[in-house]
């Protein structure tokens, strides 16, 4: 074989000795995603009641001695209780009215515990522990633009056409949210959707005239609303309650027993007021719940400002979360879309093919693709996150290898046909390492994008800085924001910088060689 220049044989040690790395370290964080110990998985819903709720659960079971994982805002109904089904998660805190109407698909008078035992039982799932209260649904509206209506109930919203109405997504999707209440009252307004956390400060500043409301939110009083009468009962009782898998008793006797003891402990005024502890005085969701169980006790301030709170407790924990699914995403998109680029460019037919389904992946929506991956996986967390972080990766690695191998001189492909160097050794030796640059590029950005996607995985319990970004939703707290956002655009930031340091190192031996 002719003589090979020093520079293309340097490139070929060099990936000879990286690629097993990088196998390795994608293997590597794609084992340590996974959770083999036997520890009783509490969840919670992305709303500040059930992110309590779901502390004091954490709590209590680890009291008993039982090792306990509390994963945190894990998005709406449909999405927590498929985890509850597949096995992610254990129990959740769950209200019943949402059970025998949301889940169920029953009516809305069925929200006895033996009625929900009875449809839950073909899950492998039971329901009971109740806490003691009853969150309902309700409609809230400023007290002074109520009054210089004179409403009082639902009902007199009919006459209001022109209403301003900001809803939450699941309200506006639920069986027992808006379709229905808007029929049963022959209500015409049409809604604007609204995170639930950012609707009291919509109506707060005018933005709205209404608001769907937890009867227990502690802004009601705060933000001076009043609460609108369901003089047809349309909604049924949402008594808070414990949904878990029939399992859990035999499997976890200490925890069970000590999650028992919470029946009948929390009534209406209580949970108010523990509302109001992390929704208007931003004490954290574990404080307020320390302080409901017996035994706990202490100073839990609040802290004191934005960059306390960036560096939090949990910080490095969410970092190591955060990059720990952008690696390994980006490492697994790199094996797959580097061979697949170069095989569109050498393949045109077939590159078309290749390069529009990895287009159509970036169309799909963030959140959709997490929720339908759940049930394809059988979990929530890390491992739909990573597959879904891992196909949004695709495009711009798959791209710019294409671009980079069609963007080399025809020129030099001669001059290696001249030199008797075989198809693979000449995309190995010559059109490879001259299409290094586009694909650095390319990695570049898919890692640039994988740190701020990987964001909306905490969503679905992958952890990472999306946890504080979601707490500071459910809480409208802006601190809680800036504490997810400021560390997720340093990460992006120190992850461009990092790729664009190697790429002027491989110019530089590039040509030195």
């Amino acid at each position: 074989m002719p003589a090979v220049p020093s520079r293309i044989l340097r490139w070929a040690s060099l990936c000879k000795r990286l690629a097993p790395a990088v196998g390795a370290a994608a293997l590597a964080a794609w084992s340590s995603l996974a959770c083999a110990d036997d520890v009783l998985r509490v969840g919670s819903k992305r709303f500040s009641e059930s992110y309590l709720l779901g502390a004091i659960l954490t709590l209590t079971a680890r009291d008993s001695g039982t090792k306990t994982e509390y994963r945190e805002g894990l998005g709406n109904t449909a999405i927590v209780f498929e985890a509850l089904k597949q096995g992610a998660i254990d129990l959740y805190p769950e209200y019943s009215g949402t059970v025998a109407t949301e889940i169920l698909h029953g009516a809305a008078d069925q929200t006895s515990l033996a009625a929900i035992n009875d449809g839950l039982r073909p899950f492998a799932l039971g329901a009971g522990v109740p806490f003691g209260f009853d969150n309902s649904y309700a409609l809230a509206i400023g007290e002074d633009f109520a009054r210089s209506h004179s409403l009082t109930s639902i009902g007199d919203l009919a006459a209001l056409p022109t209403l301003r109405l900001g809803l939450s997504h699941e309200f506006l999707g639920r069986t027992d949210g808006w379709p229905g209440l808007a029929r049963a009252y022959g209500l015409s307004q049409t809604p604007t959707a609204l995170d639930h956390g950012l609707a009291y400060q919509a109506i707060r500043t005018g933005q709205i005239d209404v608001i769907d409301a937890y009867t227990t939110d502690a802004k009601i009083v705060e933000y001076h609303l009043r609460v609108l009468q369901d003089n047809r009962r349309y909604f049924p009782r949402y008594d808070a309650i414990v949904l878990y898998r029939l399992e859990v008793p035999s499997r976890f006797p200490a925890a069970w027993r000590a999650i028992a003891a919470l029946a009948g402990t929390i009534d209406d005024a209580r949970m108010t007021a523990m509302n109001a502890e992390v929704e208007l005085q931003r004490r954290s969701f574990a404080a307020v719940a320390e302080e409901v169980l017996p035994g706990h006790g202490g100073d839990f301030r609040p802290r004191p400002g934005l960059w306390s709170k960036v560096f939090g407790g949990d910080f490095w924990q969410l970092t190591w979360q955060h990059v720990r699914l952008v690696a390994a995403s980006v490492a697994l998109a790199v094996a797959v879309g580097v061979p697949l680029g170069v095989a569109a460019a050498l393949f045109p037919v077939a590159g078309n093919v290749i390069l529009a389904g990895t287009g159509v992946l970036q169309t799909i929506p963030a959140l959709a693709l997490l929720a339908m991956l759940i049930p394809v996986v059988g979990t929530i967390g890390s491992v739909p996150a990573l597959i879904a972080l891992f196909l949004y990766s695709l495009l711009p690695i798959v791209r710019n290898a294409c671009t980079g191998v069609r963007e080399v001189p025809a020129g030099m492909g001669l001059a290696a046909l001249a030199l008797g160097l075989s198809r693979w050794d000449r995309l190995r030796y010559v059109e490879l390492p001259l299409a290094m640059p586009f694909i650095l590029a390319g990695i570049k950005t898919a890692a640039v994008i994988s740190v701020g996607m990987a964001t909306i995985a905490a969503f679905i319990g992958a952890g990472g800085y999306g946890e504080r970004i979601s707490i500071g939703l459910a809480l409208n707290d802006d601190q809680m924001l800036w504490a997810g956002a400021i560390p997720a655009a340093l990460m992006a930031v120190a992850t461009q910088t990092v790729f664009e340091l190697i790429e002027r190192l491989w110019r530089r031996r590039h040509s030195a060689g």
